[in-house]
């Protein structure tokens, strides 16, 4: 598996040698292709590795760590006593069926009952 890249990073160099050697390309030229290749290769291997490393923090389960700021920060904000937004329409809706239970079950006055 490494033996093709390995091949072709040797094939390569030996075409810049001949190239070189043929006086086709200057000692400059040559320099400034393998710096290419190089800056080339090194951006490719890093979204390689990312990509692998992001698969592997999501298969385990791990959290990104803007993720974990921002649960902080939630935590931090529900510790001084502010309310999430989240909070708010839950505790609003509960407020709401609350209500409306307790109008449901208050009893009625005998004197208003119609008919007894």
């Amino acid at each position: 598996m490494a033996k093709a890249p390995v091949n072709e990073v040797l094939s390569t160099l030996k075409s810049y040698a001949r190239k070189l050697s043929d006086g086709e390309r200057t000692p400059a030229e040559i320099a400034s292709a393998l710096n290419d290749w190089a800056h080339e290769s090194g951006q490719t291997l890093k979204a390689k590795i990312s990509e692998e490393v992001e698969a592997a923090v999501l298969k385990m389960g791990f959290v990104k760590r803007e993720e974990f700021d921002a649960l902080v920060r939630e935590v931090n904000a529900l510790k001084k006593g502010k309310k999430s937004p989240v909070k708010k329409s839950a505790t609003k809706k509960a407020r709401v069926k609350k209500s409306a239970a307790k109008k449901a079950t208050k009893p009625v006055k005998k004197s208003m009952r119609i008919g007894l």
